[in-house]
Protein backbone atom coordinates (compact mmCIF):
# COMPACT_ATOMS: atom_id res chain seq x y z
CA UNK A 1 0.00 0.00 0.00
CA UNK A 2 1.34 3.74 -0.82
CA UNK A 3 1.50 5.61 2.05
CA UNK A 4 1.31 9.35 2.08
CA UNK A 5 4.06 11.02 3.75
CA UNK A 6 4.75 12.37 7.10
CA UNK A 7 3.88 9.80 10.49
CA UNK A 8 2.35 6.77 10.13
CA UNK A 9 0.51 4.91 12.97
CA UNK A 10 2.42 1.28 13.85
CA UNK A 11 0.26 -1.72 12.45
CA UNK A 12 -0.35 -3.92 14.72
CA UNK A 13 -1.54 -7.52 13.09
CA UNK A 14 -3.73 -9.63 15.27
CA UNK A 15 -5.97 -11.58 13.79
CA UNK A 16 -8.56 -10.55 16.17
CA UNK A 17 -12.50 -9.34 15.24
CA UNK A 18 -12.68 -5.68 15.47
CA UNK A 19 -15.67 -3.73 16.08
CA UNK A 20 -15.96 -0.43 14.70
CA UNK A 21 -17.38 2.65 16.72
CA UNK A 22 -17.78 5.88 15.99
CA UNK A 23 -18.29 8.82 19.23
CA UNK A 24 -18.31 12.25 19.38
CA UNK A 25 -19.11 12.17 23.27
CA UNK A 26 -17.03 10.95 26.33
CA UNK A 27 -17.84 7.03 26.91
CA UNK A 28 -21.62 6.27 27.00
CA UNK A 29 -22.42 4.08 29.51
CA UNK A 30 -23.21 1.91 26.69
CA UNK A 31 -19.79 2.43 24.72
CA UNK A 32 -18.18 0.81 28.42
CA UNK A 33 -20.84 -2.30 28.05
CA UNK A 34 -19.47 -2.66 24.65
CA UNK A 35 -15.34 -1.92 25.65
CA UNK A 36 -16.25 -4.45 28.68
CA UNK A 37 -17.29 -6.95 26.41
CA UNK A 38 -14.71 -6.86 24.03
CA UNK A 39 -12.16 -7.21 26.08
CA UNK A 40 -13.71 -10.44 27.63
CA UNK A 41 -14.08 -11.92 24.27
CA UNK A 42 -10.79 -11.02 22.43
CA UNK A 43 -12.05 -8.25 20.67
CA UNK A 44 -10.39 -5.33 18.86
CA UNK A 45 -12.35 -2.11 19.71
CA UNK A 46 -12.05 0.53 17.24
CA UNK A 47 -13.38 4.17 17.94
CA UNK A 48 -13.41 6.68 15.58
CA UNK A 49 -13.85 10.27 16.87
CA UNK A 50 -14.58 13.57 14.78
CA UNK A 51 -13.73 17.37 14.90
CA UNK A 52 -16.68 17.91 17.30
CA UNK A 53 -14.76 14.57 19.74
CA UNK A 54 -13.96 15.88 23.42
CA UNK A 55 -10.55 16.54 23.08
CA UNK A 56 -9.93 14.43 26.32
CA UNK A 57 -11.65 11.15 25.45
CA UNK A 58 -10.48 8.08 26.96
CA UNK A 59 -11.87 4.46 27.41
CA UNK A 60 -9.79 1.55 28.59
CA UNK A 61 -9.18 -1.48 26.17
CA UNK A 62 -10.06 0.66 22.96
CA UNK A 63 -8.33 1.66 20.26
CA UNK A 64 -8.95 5.25 19.23
CA UNK A 65 -8.44 7.51 16.55
CA UNK A 66 -8.75 11.49 17.27
CA UNK A 67 -8.44 13.50 13.54
CA UNK A 68 -4.67 13.93 14.10
CA UNK A 69 -3.83 10.01 14.27
CA UNK A 70 -6.72 9.24 11.32
CA UNK A 71 -4.72 11.55 9.34
CA UNK A 72 -1.68 9.88 10.45
CA UNK A 73 -2.24 6.54 9.56
CA UNK A 74 -0.74 6.23 6.36
CA UNK A 75 -5.11 5.85 4.77
CA UNK A 76 -5.57 8.08 1.47
CA UNK A 77 -9.22 8.20 2.35
CA UNK A 78 -8.26 9.69 5.79
CA UNK A 79 -7.42 12.93 4.09
CA UNK A 80 -9.90 13.23 1.96
CA UNK A 81 -13.07 11.99 3.98
CA UNK A 82 -15.13 15.08 5.32
CA UNK A 83 -15.11 16.06 9.29
CA UNK A 84 -18.55 16.03 11.16
CA UNK A 85 -19.53 13.26 8.87
CA UNK A 86 -20.27 9.60 9.50
CA UNK A 87 -18.74 8.37 6.94
CA UNK A 88 -15.68 8.85 9.00
CA UNK A 89 -16.41 5.40 9.62
CA UNK A 90 -15.12 3.77 6.95
CA UNK A 91 -11.76 4.70 8.67
CA UNK A 92 -12.17 2.48 11.33
CA UNK A 93 -13.25 -0.66 8.77
CA UNK A 94 -9.87 0.38 7.17
CA UNK A 95 -8.06 -0.19 10.21
CA UNK A 96 -9.80 -3.22 11.10
CA UNK A 97 -9.20 -4.80 7.50
CA UNK A 98 -5.41 -4.08 7.34
CA UNK A 99 -4.91 -5.38 10.60
CA UNK A 100 -6.23 -8.90 9.42
CA UNK A 101 -9.21 -8.76 11.35
CA UNK A 102 -11.32 -11.96 9.92
CA UNK A 103 -14.60 -10.28 10.97
CA UNK A 104 -16.02 -6.60 11.48
CA UNK A 105 -18.84 -6.16 13.51
CA UNK A 106 -20.12 -2.60 13.42
CA UNK A 107 -22.24 -0.76 16.50
CA UNK A 108 -23.01 2.71 17.59
CA UNK A 109 -22.28 3.76 21.33
CA UNK A 110 -25.54 4.05 22.23
CA UNK A 111 -26.61 0.45 21.79
CA UNK A 112 -26.10 -2.19 24.68
CA UNK A 113 -24.96 -5.44 23.87
CA UNK A 114 -26.33 -8.46 24.91
CA UNK A 115 -24.32 -11.43 26.08
CA UNK A 116 -25.39 -13.89 22.61
CA UNK A 117 -23.99 -10.65 20.64
CA UNK A 118 -20.69 -11.95 21.67
CA UNK A 119 -21.15 -15.72 20.27
CA UNK A 120 -18.97 -17.36 17.55
CA UNK A 121 -20.99 -16.04 14.23
CA UNK A 122 -21.05 -18.31 11.49
CA UNK A 123 -20.56 -16.93 7.92
CA UNK A 124 -22.95 -19.90 6.12
CA UNK A 125 -26.43 -19.86 6.59
CA UNK A 126 -29.49 -22.30 6.42
CA UNK A 127 -32.77 -21.15 5.80
CA UNK A 128 -35.33 -20.26 3.53
CA UNK A 129 -33.88 -17.75 1.06
CA UNK A 130 -36.28 -14.86 -0.71
CA UNK A 131 -35.86 -13.91 -3.97
CA UNK A 132 -37.44 -11.61 -6.41
CA UNK A 133 -39.90 -10.71 -3.68
CA UNK A 134 -39.53 -6.78 -4.01
CA UNK A 135 -39.44 -4.48 -0.77
CA UNK A 136 -39.41 -6.70 1.83
CA UNK A 137 -40.33 -5.16 5.10
CA UNK A 138 -38.61 -7.68 7.32
CA UNK A 139 -39.53 -5.82 10.49
CA UNK A 140 -42.85 -7.55 10.28
CA UNK A 141 -40.98 -11.29 10.45
CA UNK A 142 -40.42 -10.49 14.36
CA UNK A 143 -43.33 -8.60 15.38
CA UNK A 144 -47.02 -8.18 14.60
CA UNK A 145 -46.81 -4.25 15.44
CA UNK A 146 -46.66 -1.77 12.54
CA UNK A 147 -43.29 -1.12 12.35
CA UNK A 148 -40.44 -0.65 9.27
CA UNK A 149 -36.94 0.22 9.27
CA UNK A 150 -35.77 3.46 7.96
CA UNK A 151 -35.23 3.73 4.58
CA UNK A 152 -37.99 1.34 3.38
CA UNK A 153 -40.20 3.12 1.21
CA UNK A 154 -42.85 4.43 2.86
CA UNK A 155 -45.41 3.14 -0.02
CA UNK A 156 -43.91 -0.30 0.99
CA UNK A 157 -44.62 -0.25 4.76
CA UNK A 158 -48.10 -1.96 4.60
CA UNK A 159 -47.09 -4.28 1.82
CA UNK A 160 -47.38 -8.15 2.56
CA UNK A 161 -44.51 -10.05 3.74
CA UNK A 162 -43.56 -13.15 1.38
CA UNK A 163 -44.19 -16.46 3.72
CA UNK A 164 -40.69 -18.29 4.42
CA UNK A 165 -42.54 -21.20 4.01
CA UNK A 166 -39.87 -22.23 0.83
CA UNK A 167 -36.86 -24.85 0.82
CA UNK A 168 -34.18 -24.63 3.28
CA UNK A 169 -30.97 -23.66 1.43
CA UNK A 170 -27.21 -23.48 3.14
CA UNK A 171 -25.50 -20.23 1.56
CA UNK A 172 -22.72 -17.91 2.85
CA UNK A 173 -24.17 -15.07 4.07
CA UNK A 174 -21.17 -12.49 4.30
CA UNK A 175 -23.33 -9.50 5.46
CA UNK A 176 -25.87 -10.05 9.12
CA UNK A 177 -27.96 -7.36 10.35
CA UNK A 178 -28.81 -7.72 13.68
CA UNK A 179 -31.86 -5.62 15.00
CA UNK A 180 -32.18 -3.86 17.91
CA UNK A 181 -34.84 -4.08 20.69
CA UNK A 182 -36.14 -0.78 22.79
CA UNK A 183 -35.16 1.87 20.10
CA UNK A 184 -34.58 0.15 16.91
CA UNK A 185 -33.75 1.62 13.84
CA UNK A 186 -36.89 3.34 12.38
CA UNK A 187 -37.49 6.60 10.34
CA UNK A 188 -38.34 9.99 11.81
CA UNK A 189 -41.80 9.76 10.81
CA UNK A 190 -42.42 6.77 13.05
CA UNK A 191 -40.32 7.80 15.71
CA UNK A 192 -43.15 10.86 15.45
CA UNK A 193 -46.10 9.34 15.39
CA UNK A 194 -45.97 5.54 16.91
CA UNK A 195 -44.68 4.39 20.25
CA UNK A 196 -41.79 3.03 21.40
CA UNK A 197 -39.83 1.53 22.74
CA UNK A 198 -40.38 -2.14 20.56
CA UNK A 199 -39.24 -5.78 21.44
CA UNK A 200 -38.55 -8.02 18.33
CA UNK A 201 -39.01 -12.04 18.72
CA UNK A 202 -35.64 -13.91 18.96
CA UNK A 203 -36.52 -17.01 16.95
CA UNK A 204 -36.59 -15.68 13.33
CA UNK A 205 -34.25 -15.18 10.69
CA UNK A 206 -34.73 -13.73 7.24
CA UNK A 207 -32.33 -14.19 4.02
CA UNK A 208 -33.12 -12.00 1.16
CA UNK A 209 -31.46 -13.23 -1.92
CA UNK A 210 -31.70 -11.69 -5.36
CA UNK A 211 -34.35 -9.46 -6.09
CA UNK A 212 -35.35 -8.47 -2.76
CA UNK A 213 -34.73 -5.76 -1.29
CA UNK A 214 -34.58 -4.33 2.50
CA UNK A 215 -32.55 -1.23 3.92
CA UNK A 216 -30.04 -2.31 6.61
CA UNK A 217 -27.63 -0.19 8.84
CA UNK A 218 -24.54 0.23 10.50
CA UNK A 219 -25.52 -0.05 14.10
CA UNK A 220 -25.44 -3.70 14.22
CA UNK A 221 -24.28 -5.39 11.25
CA UNK A 222 -21.70 -8.18 10.71
CA UNK A 223 -18.85 -8.06 7.90
CA UNK A 224 -16.53 -10.96 6.27
CA UNK A 225 -13.86 -10.23 4.36
CA UNK A 226 -14.82 -11.02 1.20
CA UNK A 227 -17.77 -8.66 1.85
CA UNK A 228 -15.02 -5.81 3.50
CA UNK A 229 -15.13 -3.50 0.42
CA UNK A 230 -19.14 -3.27 0.55
CA UNK A 231 -19.03 -1.59 4.04
CA UNK A 232 -18.21 2.03 2.04
CA UNK A 233 -19.97 4.52 3.40
CA UNK A 234 -20.80 7.57 0.83
CA UNK A 235 -19.80 11.23 2.28
CA UNK A 236 -21.56 13.44 0.57
CA UNK A 237 -25.15 12.74 1.26
CA UNK A 238 -27.08 13.24 4.69
CA UNK A 239 -26.34 10.88 7.96
CA UNK A 240 -29.33 9.10 7.63
CA UNK A 241 -29.15 8.13 4.64
CA UNK A 242 -25.32 6.76 4.46
CA UNK A 243 -25.79 3.70 5.81
CA UNK A 244 -29.06 3.09 4.01
CA UNK A 245 -28.04 3.97 0.39
CA UNK A 246 -24.39 1.79 1.09
CA UNK A 247 -26.69 -1.30 1.83
CA UNK A 248 -28.56 -0.51 -1.46
CA UNK A 249 -25.47 -0.95 -3.08
CA UNK A 250 -24.09 -4.03 -1.17
CA UNK A 251 -27.13 -5.54 -1.83
CA UNK A 252 -27.17 -5.45 -5.59
CA UNK A 253 -23.71 -6.50 -5.65
CA UNK A 254 -24.07 -9.51 -3.83
CA UNK A 255 -27.14 -10.90 -6.00
CA UNK A 256 -24.10 -10.55 -8.55
CA UNK A 257 -21.64 -12.84 -5.45
CA UNK A 258 -25.14 -15.25 -4.92
CA UNK A 259 -24.61 -13.94 -1.38
CA UNK A 260 -27.92 -13.15 0.33
CA UNK A 261 -28.47 -10.89 3.30
CA UNK A 262 -28.87 -12.19 6.78
CA UNK A 263 -30.94 -10.78 9.09
CA UNK A 264 -31.65 -12.15 12.66
CA UNK A 265 -33.28 -11.44 16.00
CA UNK A 266 -31.89 -8.58 17.95
CA UNK A 267 -28.81 -9.24 20.53
CA UNK A 268 -28.46 -5.50 21.36
CA UNK A 269 -31.00 -2.91 22.79
CA UNK A 270 -30.50 0.64 21.60
CA UNK A 271 -30.76 3.73 24.24
CA UNK A 272 -30.95 6.50 22.26
CA UNK A 273 -28.72 8.79 22.25
CA UNK A 274 -30.67 12.58 22.05
CA UNK A 275 -31.70 13.33 18.74
CA UNK A 276 -33.85 16.30 16.65
CA UNK A 277 -36.63 14.10 15.38
CA UNK A 278 -37.80 17.23 12.95
CA UNK A 279 -33.71 17.83 11.97
CA UNK A 280 -33.78 13.70 11.62
CA UNK A 281 -36.76 13.89 8.88
CA UNK A 282 -35.59 16.88 7.26
CA UNK A 283 -31.74 14.56 6.32
CA UNK A 284 -33.80 11.60 5.70
CA UNK A 285 -36.05 13.53 3.07
CA UNK A 286 -33.64 12.19 0.39
CA UNK A 287 -34.38 8.71 1.35
CA UNK A 288 -38.53 8.94 1.36
CA UNK A 289 -38.11 10.78 -2.10
CA UNK A 290 -35.48 8.49 -3.90
CA UNK A 291 -34.76 5.31 -2.10
CA UNK A 292 -37.62 3.45 -4.71
CA UNK A 293 -35.69 4.90 -7.66
CA UNK A 294 -32.46 4.28 -6.36
CA UNK A 295 -32.85 0.60 -5.98
CA UNK A 296 -34.88 0.33 -9.49
CA UNK A 297 -31.30 1.94 -10.95
CA UNK A 298 -29.20 -0.29 -9.56
CA UNK A 299 -31.58 -3.21 -10.22
CA UNK A 300 -31.18 -2.31 -14.10
CA UNK A 301 -27.23 -2.06 -14.03
CA UNK A 302 -24.96 -5.08 -15.68
CA UNK A 303 -22.82 -6.05 -12.88
CA UNK A 304 -19.91 -8.81 -13.10
CA UNK A 305 -20.37 -11.68 -11.76
CA UNK A 306 -17.49 -12.95 -8.57
CA UNK A 307 -15.68 -11.10 -5.78
CA UNK A 308 -12.46 -10.43 -7.84
CA UNK A 309 -15.01 -7.37 -9.61
CA UNK A 310 -16.14 -6.14 -6.30
CA UNK A 311 -14.23 -3.17 -6.29
CA UNK A 312 -15.45 -2.50 -10.56
CA UNK A 313 -19.01 -3.23 -9.17
CA UNK A 314 -18.64 -0.24 -7.00
CA UNK A 315 -17.43 1.94 -9.57
CA UNK A 316 -20.14 1.32 -11.56
CA UNK A 317 -22.80 1.49 -8.43
CA UNK A 318 -21.22 4.84 -7.50
CA UNK A 319 -21.38 6.39 -10.66
CA UNK A 320 -24.99 5.13 -11.95
CA UNK A 321 -25.97 7.31 -8.46
CA UNK A 322 -23.95 10.35 -9.61
CA UNK A 323 -25.51 10.34 -13.08
CA UNK A 324 -29.00 10.16 -10.80
CA UNK A 325 -27.68 13.08 -9.26
CA UNK A 326 -28.31 11.51 -5.57
CA UNK A 327 -24.25 12.25 -4.87
CA UNK A 328 -21.60 14.14 -6.55
CA UNK A 329 -18.61 13.81 -8.35
CA UNK A 330 -16.46 13.94 -5.43
CA UNK A 331 -17.88 10.88 -3.96
CA UNK A 332 -16.15 9.23 -6.80
CA UNK A 333 -12.96 10.31 -5.76
CA UNK A 334 -13.50 9.46 -2.17
CA UNK A 335 -14.48 6.01 -3.41
CA UNK A 336 -11.35 5.37 -5.17
CA UNK A 337 -9.21 6.41 -1.93
CA UNK A 338 -11.22 3.71 -0.32
CA UNK A 339 -10.21 1.16 -2.73
CA UNK A 340 -6.83 1.59 -2.79
CA UNK A 341 -6.34 1.89 0.99
CA UNK A 342 -8.33 -1.54 0.79
CA UNK A 343 -5.30 -2.65 -1.62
Amino acid sequence: MALISGAVSRIVVNESPAIVVTSVFQPTPALLEIAKGAAAAGYRLIVIGDANSPPDFSLQSADYYDLDRQKNSGLRFAQLCPTRHYARKNIGYLLAARAGAPLILETDDDNFPHPEFWRMRRLENTGAVLRSAGWVNVYRYFTDAIIWPRGLPLDAIHEMVPSLSLPTETVPCPVQQGLADGNPDVDAIYRISLPLPQTFRQDVSVTLGSGSWCPFNSQNTAWWPQAYPLLYLPAHCSFRVTDIWRSFVAQRIAWANDWPILFHGPDVTQERNPHNLLRDFEDEIPGYLNNRAICQTLSQLELKTGAAHTADNLRTCYAALVRGGWLPDAELELLEAWLQDLR
